[in-house]
């Protein structure tokens, strides 16, 4: 007989765990499918912990943040083997999965691992490792069940020459050479980290160029830095094969006839929805070519009223921290809670070496919207900080409305990218402004001096102007409690 809940969630990676625990929070019997045996998903075991603690471990190891001061041929350690990559990942990943099954029992979540699919629209059956199947039945089901590599028939994949973006961090040797067929985020990823291993690197891209959705200006500099240390990169060129042509050495044929070398070949071409064994035709969802879904964004609610679908498995953005929002707000509408609708902003984090952070808009949106606007330039190296820290590279761009004085859009390149963004995420999504960065004042020295130099740098281009008029109430709001803070001060 089948065993009901409230609420059935496949998949516990961000997305899913996210909610299960606000559904468990709303008082809910909680059942979350897990393909793995361990819980966690692919954010967990594959994706963003392990691709994040192997970019971690990698710039320890190899000295990239000293080697401002000392040099390129810098090293904290001489000789660094895929063992030492390994673990720190098999740590990291301990201590993850520890965590999220804490969370799991002290919110009454039953979990269970195996296969799930469906039998029909609110029957799931699940089949586990050994062959044990099992069946439940949900009232709401919610499908988080995340993305898969791209893998291609032609390319021959064998785990240790040609891998996927899963693969690649079980490698059991480092290669001397790496070529990236696909300039995506996670390819580009990849590609800074073993490039920073000084492992020689090319990345095959069909496209005129990378990160399409990230500020021109910001990818010309991040292009600049790769080529400066010897990344090869490989525009408007698609890969027609890849071949293995010995125990360590790939060829990978290019549609202009060129050749590319190498000891390795990382296939990034982007990623499916895990999609394909739930048998969904028993529930009335079709999902596209790449296995994605399609939702409502303001609920997550697919076709079918009862099945909610978060997080990589309904495309874009596909960032582990939309993808808990997501899972959060899909549970309080499966059950009539108060959600909040999501950011209109939301900060984009790449964690390539180095960083990217963006949020708001690019100059080329801010233009193509026909919006007057003025930008500001903050290099790293021009602060205390940057100096303190050996950076030679880096820089923010911001972008302010020339008439309002509000800001558009916050686009770092550089250390630190990804946790100095918050500072523009807030002064966005609450409509501040240049003000904001002209009149307070920022420890000193920290890199978040840049906010300040670089508003200096757009105000001194701005023309003089009154204070911009007030049109709603969100900018009376926001002019009261600037009014109120410096009253406080003195």
């Amino acid at each position: 007989m089948a065993q009901h809940y409230d609420l059935i969630v496949i998949g516990s990676g961000p997305a899913g765990r996210r909610a299960a625990v606000q559904a468990a929070k709303l008082k809910k019997s909680v059942l979350v499918i897990e393909r793995g045996r361990r819980v966690g998903g692919v954010c967990v075991h594959t994706g963003t912990i392990p691709s994040k603690t192997l970019r971690e471990t990698v710039l320890n190891l190899s000295g990239w943040r000293e080697r401002g001061f000392y040099g390129r041929a810098h090293r904290n350690k001489a000789d660094i083997t895929a063992e030492d990559l390994r673990r720190r990942l098999h740590i990291t990943l301990d201590h993850e999965v520890e965590v999220l099954e804490h969370q799991f029992a002290r919110n009454n979540v039953t979990w269970v691992s195996g296969d799930a699919r469906f039998l029909g629209p609110n029957a799931i059956e699940v089949i586990a490792d050994r062959g044990d199947v099992r069946h439940f039945h949900g009232d709401r089901i919610i499908l988080a069940v995340g993305t898969s590599p791209y893998r291609p028939s032609q390319i021959p994949f064998d785990g240790e020459s040609v891998v996927d973006a899963d693969e690649v961090l079980e490698l059991r040797r480092l290669p001397r050479s790496l070529a990236v067929i696909g300039a995506s985020v996670i390819g580009i990823e990849y590609a800074t980290i073993f490039s920073a291993l000084d492992v020689k690197v090319t990345v095959i891209e069909p496209g005129p160029s990378l990160l399409g959705f990230v500020d021109r200006e910001l990818v010309d500099e991040f292009i600049h830095d790769l080529r400066d240390r010897g990344v090869s990169l490989r525009f408007n060129s698609k890969a027609v094969s890849v071949e293995k042509i010995g125990p360590a050495s790939c060829l990978v044929q290019l549609e202009d006839q060129r050749q590319i070398f190498a000891d390795m070949v990382l296939f990034a071409a982007g990623r499916v929805g895990a999609t394909g064994s739930l048998n969904l035709a028993a529930t009335g969802l079709v999902a596209d070519d790449r296995g994605r879904l399609t939702v409502d964004k303001a609920t997550f609610r697919t076709s079918v009223p009862h099945i909610y679908a978060v997080g990589d498995v309904i495309g874009f953005p596909s960032l582990a921290s939309t993808s808990m929002e997501q899972g959060r707000i899909a549970a309080c509408h499966a059950f009539g809670a108060q959600a909040h609708a999501p950011p209109e902003f939301f900060p984009y984090g790449i964690y390539s070496v180095p960083e990217i952070s963006t949020i708001g808009m690019t100059e080329e949106q801010v233009r193509e919207k026909r919006v007057p606007y003025e930008t500001g330039i903050a290099r790293f190296r021009e602060t205390s900080r940057g100096h303190i820290m050996g950076l030679n590279s880096g820089f923010m761009k911001m972008i302010f409305d020339l008439n309002t004085r509000r800001l558009l859009g916050v686009h770092i390149v550089g250390e630190g990218a990804t946790e100095l963004i918050h500072i523009g995420q807030a002064v966005l999504n609450l409509g501040g402004g240049l003000d904001y960065f002209v009149e307070n004042t920022f420890n000193y020295p920290t890199l978040a001096e840049a906010y300040k130099i670089a508003a200096l740098d757009a105000f001194n281009r701005m023309p003089a102007l009154e204070r911009p008029a007030v049109h709603d109430l969100q900018e009376i709001a926001a002019l009261a409690v600037a009014r109120i803070n410096r009253a406080s001060n003195g």
